[in-house]
């Protein structure tokens, strides 16, 4: 079987004649991170694995502004929206994917307001409906028997009461699924939002994402599952001040049914 990643453009899309079932917003840190694409990665294999018919907008996708609003930005975050939104009502897009809580929460509730009204999923949404459907099927047992803490991101848990699908998506590879003490409306922060996952620790400032990682490592797990790349990145340095690296790996969600379909 070719390794090859299938992705087509909006552009390709609209030269065809033809529209996307979905459109895979990527986001910035998708984008540009190495290891957050990675993440990119394996839910591409999965829509391919899927035979999903989804697009990307590619050069033509832009910051959703999240972080310059979060910062007291609001001029350039209303630039950023409209210009993403003068894109997508281009293409009439109607329903969007993404890997990112932040892009998730963002274009589903700031985006309508300014004229962007879409059907939002985040990826675990959307890959627990290809699994209700059939049209995935987790052939592999790699994760099963293993332990798993699952760390909700904001944007996805308390700020949108997303708690259930990444859990049943999890539980389908028959891992040993583990809840830490503050979970779901009660999770702690990994320390990178409001914008704080670009500036260093001010003097006097807790370290969130160790103390975040102490409560997933209180589980005793082998992996720590996560649904955004921020927050990936801050429980991997969490892992680092525990010293803790080669024993606990850190995995996106995506990347963990990726890897329980063979693909």
């Amino acid at each position: 079987m070719s390794n090859e990643l299938k992705v087509t453009t909006m552009q390709q899309f609209m030269a065809e004649g033809r529209e996307p079932e979905i459109l895979f917003w990527v986001g910035s840190a998708g984008s540009y991170d190495d290891r957050a694409k990675k993440i990119t990665k394996a839910f591409v294999r999965i829509l391919n694995k899927a035979n999903v018919d989804f697009a990307v907008l590619g050069s033509e996708e832009s910051c959703t502004g999240d972080v310059a609003k979060r910062a007291g930005n609001e001029f350039l975050f209303q630039m950023q929206a409209m210009m993403n939104i003068e894109i997508l009502n281009a293409y009439n897009i109607k329903r969007i994917v993404t890997c990112d809580p932040h892009s998730f929460n963002t274009i589903k509730n700031e985006y309508p307001s300014l004229g962007g009204q879409y059907d939002v999923l985040h990826h675990t949404q959307f890959i627990k409906e290809l699994l209700d459907a059939k049209r995935l099927s987790l052939t592999e047992k790699t994760f099963k028997g293993k332990r798993i803490t699952f760390h909700d991101p904001c944007y996805l848990g308390r700020a949108n009461t997303i708690y259930d699908a990444p859990r049943d998506i999890l539980k389908a590879t028959d891992a040993n699924i583990l809840e830490m003490k503050r979970h779901k409306s009660t999770a702690l922060c990994c320390g990178a939002g409001g914008a704080q996952m670009f500036k260093e620790p001010e003097k006097g400032d807790m370290d969130v994402n160790v103390l975040r990682t102490k409560d997933a490592l209180e589980t005793n797990p082998n992996i720590i599952a996560t649904g955004c790349p921020y927050c990936n990145t801050m429980m991997t340095d969490g892992i680092k001040a525990h010293e803790r690296e080669g024993e606990v790996q850190v995995m996106d969600v995506a990347e963990i049914i990726a890897d329980s379909e063979a693909l």
